[in-house]
């Protein structure tokens, strides 16, 4: 045998063998007894592999854990799991708790992951229900409430690709926020070696009760006598949405979507598409080819938990790829879906707050104001959209909507898609798409578009992230888009109003009274990514302005934004 390479010390080997003595699973303890050999004989890819992954641990943070499948501390397996699961055991118990709910999807190991936690919280004397099978996040978020549990487990990635997966934590029915994360983050580091914490069998599996109760609530959502005539195109993405969305669309008296037969049946390798997130148009080309082959009213889709909800309609005026196919459909963003419902929403529920998060665009105030309703604006994510009082409706740009707050206060991809649908079922009656109400926002509100910039950073992404941000604020472009930038919010220094967070915002002349124009640069939350979220406001015209007038400022509004992705890809490459 070779003489060991340096970086394979003492101390690495103490922590690689601590961590395969706390390994159940008989997979990853291979694997990594494989690099472990690979490393002491000298391969430098394994020694370096080996340094890196054992070199800190995963972070538990507000989204929970996140990471790719695999062996050691900085990855998601049952070591992992098992640890997070005895950290959380510890705070729910100095907090009183008597019960959660644990909920999975299909991905890899998920099933695995949420019987684990099931029997470490059991065992720590806390009443623990498994959900029946794989379902989507918001039936976990509703069985909290519905079974009055004090906390929730979700175990899922998401939209993340296919070698990852997840760890969600809810306290009551909302995703945990600072310092809670903290405090759970700092009992998983004293939790000990995972070979020393307890498992109990008593947890127990939940019957179909539950998801019966969450699938007659969804289809509360919809009016008996509303127009219910609709041709709807869906694809679950691989994902665990398929049943239940089928399920409630039925309950709610709409005909049966035509459901892509090749991403039906959850799949955890996801085959059919690169990425699993329904906002990457191209991970719609096999629902837009049937859509338009079918001649479809309506295109919804999914994310693989089901939380999440894209929409396309026919557009003779918009061509698109679709695989191999041209198309005539268009992908709506998640603003304009975000403001439909919200103008939708003030004439179906009762006055309430209505929010949206920082990097959506601004045009919900506006129809707030309009309606008499209150508005809100909070930082990303709906762990903080879920704590708005009196909540009536929120949306973020990313494609989530949340539309029955008192059962679900969270993103709900299924009653989304129901609400979507009763609307677009409404106009069709009338003679109208979802396109003509996007007008009629633009003539009443003014025309309000929006954009993302996404750039993947590898590496250490926090740290680069972090430099990026912090080199913008302090020197940032004095114009954009043939645009000066004239004025900088650091949103990395929290105010009284506003927590800190992770992005800088960058206003631009507007040039004409009551426009915007701005970008906000911030670091994803679950994704090795820098993000920025552009938008173009131009004012509405008096008396809405004639069909010439509004088309003209459309383009108009169009072009700079696309000007303005430009530049700013340019600025973030």
């Amino acid at each position: 045998m070779s003489a060991r390479p340096a970086r394979i010390d003492a101390d690495l080997l103490d922590r690689v063998r601590s961590w395969l003595a706390d390994d159940p699973d008989p997979h990853t303890a291979a694997a990594l007894n494989a690099t472990l050999t690979a490393a002491v004989e000298g391969d430098p890819v394994a020694g370096d592999d080996l340094d890196h992954q054992f070199r800190g641990r995963l972070e538990f943070g507000t989204a929970g854990l996140r990471a790719p499948m695999g062996w050691g501390p900085r990855r998601m397996n049952r070591v992992t799991v098992g640890c997070a699961a005895a950290g959380l055991s510890s705070w729910l118990r100095a907090h009183d708790a008597r019960s959660v709910v644990i909920g999975y999807d299909a991905r890899h190991h998920s099933r695995v992951f949420a019987t684990d936690t099931a029997a470490i919280l059991a065992a720590a004397g806390l009443t623990a229900r498994l959900l029946p099978r794989p379902l989507p996040t918001p039936v976990l978020v509703f069985a909290i409430g519905t079974l009055d549990a004090s906390a929730g487990v979700m175990v899922t990635a998401s939209h993340n690709p296919a070698a990852d997966n997840g760890y969600k934590v809810y306290v009551g029915r909302r995703p945990i926020v600072a310092p809670v994360d903290r405090e759970i983050a700092a009992l998983i580091d004293a939790s000990g070696p995972l070979r020393d914490v307890s498992r109990a069998d008593t947890w127990t599996t939940l019957d179909e009760t539950v998801v019966q109760a969450y699938l007659a609530r969804a289809a509360e959502q919809v009016e008996p006598a509303a127009p219910k005539d609709l041709t709807v195109v869906y694809t679950p993405v691989h994902g665990v949405a398929g049943p239940v969305l089928l399920a409630a669309f039925e309950r709610a008296g709409f005909p049966a979507p035509r459901v892509v037969a090749a991403q039906a049946v959850p799949d955890p390798e996801f085959p059919t598409v690169t990425s699993p997130n329904p906002e990457d148009p191209e991970t719609l080309s096999l629902a837009l080819d049937l859509a338009a082959t079918t001649h479809a009213d309506l295109l919804l889709a999914t994310d693989p938990d089901g939380d999440r909800c894209a929409v396309a309609v026919p557009d003779p005026g918009h061509p698109v790829q679709a695989g191999s196919v041209d198309v005539r459909w268009r992908v709506l963003t998640g603003d304009e879906v975000g403001d439909l419902l919200g103008e939708f929403l003030t004439g179906q529920v009762g006055p309430g707050a209505y929010a949206t998060t920082i990097v959506s665009g601004s045009r919900l105030a506006a129809i707030a104001a309009r309606h008499h309703r209150a508005f809100a604006q909070t930082l990303t994510g709906f762990k903080w959209l879920a704590g708005v009082p009196d909540l009536r409706y929120a949306y973020e740009e990313a494609i989530g909507y949340c539309v029955d707050p008192s059962a679900v206060p969270d993103k709900d991809g299924v009653t989304a898609a129901l609400r979507v649908a009763d609307l677009a079922a409404r106009l069709r009656a009338d003679g109208r798409t979802l396109l003509d109400a996007l007008d009629d926002l633009d003539r009443t509100y003014g025309v309000h578009r929006t954009a993302q910039v996404t750039v993947a950073v590898a590496g250490d992404h926090r740290s680069r992230i972090a430099a990026r941000l912090a080199a913008l604020a302090a020197k940032p472009p004095t114009r954009l888009a043939d645009r000066a930038v004239v004025h900088v919010d650091d949103l990395r220094v929290g105010s009284p109003d506003r927590p800190s967070t992770d992005g800088v915002r960058l206003s631009l002349e507007g040039r004409s009274p009551g426009s915007t124009v701005r970008v906000v640069v911030r670091a994803s939350g679950t994704e090795p990514k820098i993000k920025a979220y552009l938008e173009v406001a131009l004012p509405a015209r008096p008396g809405g302005g004639d069909p010439p007038t509004l088309t003209a400022d459309q383009r108009a509004a169009s072009a700079l934004l696309a000007a303005l992705c430009t530049d700013v890809a340019r600025l973030l490459a």
